[in-house]
């Protein structure tokens, strides 16, 4: 059974933005390694469902949205160059991030020590602060819409796409948006929506790195979000010793379940890390791309246009626990700098994935063998046929 070619691949919208190959899908949108033609670059182009396209007021939240970001600049950021709308595809032209998302460094090498994660907030906190400053809320941050670049930096996507697809009649009340284990109180049970609300978010997105699991649990999305509306989020040095008290008391202010506790907007909330990074005497630190995203992404761009498309990585669709992690000396930038309290308690767990790893690669390459045969014998035949149309015509 071969995979169906994606009918976008090759195609080039506003003739300008070539579609080369797909990197990831989600329920909103599609994402393409692509090349604008005109300025001769390398882009990631979103492409959004379908469904949304026939929609007046998604189409015009999306417009307004994109040109708000548009107009932002912050190395937290990940920068917005086009929006527009050609025949039925809507699409963003954004920079391209060569790497992955902080969902995918986790799965790869489980909790964080604090100089690493102060080292993802201080920037992604930046680039929300921007967009606070600018009047913008996020209203869906997760480690998915944290970028993780080859050369380390961090920066936040999809600003603004939860709000036009909020307001699109298509979804209707039906759907809780942003992602349930992420969401502020006031977000499941109003409309009244500020910069805390991503302050919230990302208390809990901290709360995550640090301990390698999200607060609250539920047996489904409704469930989970409505815990928050009966608990706090707990410090994270309860359930991994040695976390500094200063990253504990970041974490419980962020997540305040009355908006006026936290901090005001994402600069506050990064200034108090900031001080916690100086106090704590925490070691600069350079944090890595997730390993199989950025192979991905080098793959992608590396492959001829309309290559048929991957089926999507599960690690973009799944939003389940993730597998055993790491031991944080993976995470040590030197032995020296490993902060001396952080518990060590973390066992190794990657002989599965490499194993799966190893399977992938051997049914990859039966893959090429078989293909490169199929084409060796077509063309035997063709010769052939050749031959013998060439005989035929001069016996005749």
């Amino acid at each position: 059974m071969t995979t169906p070619e994606d009918p976008l691949l090759g195609r080039v919208l506003e003739r300008r933005y070539r579609i080369d190959v797909p990197i990831a899908r989600g329920g909103m949108s599609s994402v393409y390694v692509g090349t604008d033609l005109r300025l001769h670059r390398r882009v990631a182009v979103k492409v959004m469902d379908a469904r949304y396209v026939g929609d007046p007021t998604f189409l015009r939240r999306f417009e307004f949205e994109a040109r708000a970001v548009a107009g932002l600049s912050h190395p937290g950021l990940v920068a917005v160059y086009d929006q527009n709308i050609d025949g039925d595809i809507a699409f963003l032209v954004m920079e391209l991030v060569r790497g992955g998302s902080l969902r995918e460094l986790l799965r790869e090498r489980g909790p964080m020590p604090p100089h690493a994660v102060a080292s993802v907030a201080v920037p992604m906190l930046g680039g929300l602060g921007t967009a606070h400053r600018a009047g913008l809320v996020h209203r869906d941050v997760k480690p998915e819409n944290v970028l993780v670049s080859e050369t380390g930096d961090i920066k936040v996507a999809d600003f603004g796409l939860v709000r036009a697809v909020a307001e699109a009649g298509v979804t209707s009340a039906s759907v809780i948006l942003g992602t349930a284990a992420y969401l502020s109180p006031e977000q499941v049970t109003s409309t009244e929506i500020d910069a805390r609300s991503d302050v919230y978010s990302a208390g809990v997105l901290l709360f995550e790195l640090l301990t390698g699991r999200q607060p609250f649990s539920g047996s489904t999305p409704l469930a989970l979000a409505y815990q928050r509306l009966t608990y706090d989020v707990p410090a994270p040095g309860e359930l991994i010793d040695g976390i500094p008290a200063q990253f504990d008391e970041i974490v419980l202010r962020a997540t305040e379940r009355n908006p006026a506790a936290r901090f005001r907007d994402g600069f506050d909330m990064q200034h108090a890390i900031l001080d916690a990074a100086d106090e704590l005497d925490l070691p600069a630190f350079t944090v890595p791309a997730p390993t199989r995203a950025s192979a991905r992404v080098t793959s992608a761009i590396a492959r001829p246009v309309r290559d048929a498309p991957p089926p999507p990585p599960a690690a973009l669709v799944d939003d389940g626990p993730a597998p055993a992690p790491y031991g944080p000396d993976d995470w040590a930038p030197d032995p020296d700098d490993w902060h001396p309290d952080y518990d060590a308690d973390h066992a190794d767990d990657v002989d599965h994935l490499e194993a799966a790893e190893s399977s992938g690669a051997a049914d990859s390459s039966g893959a090429m063998v078989t293909l490169i045969w199929m084409v060796i014998i077509a063309a035997v035949a063709a010769g052939l046929a050749a031959a013998g149309w060439a005989v035929g015509s001069s016996l005749a």
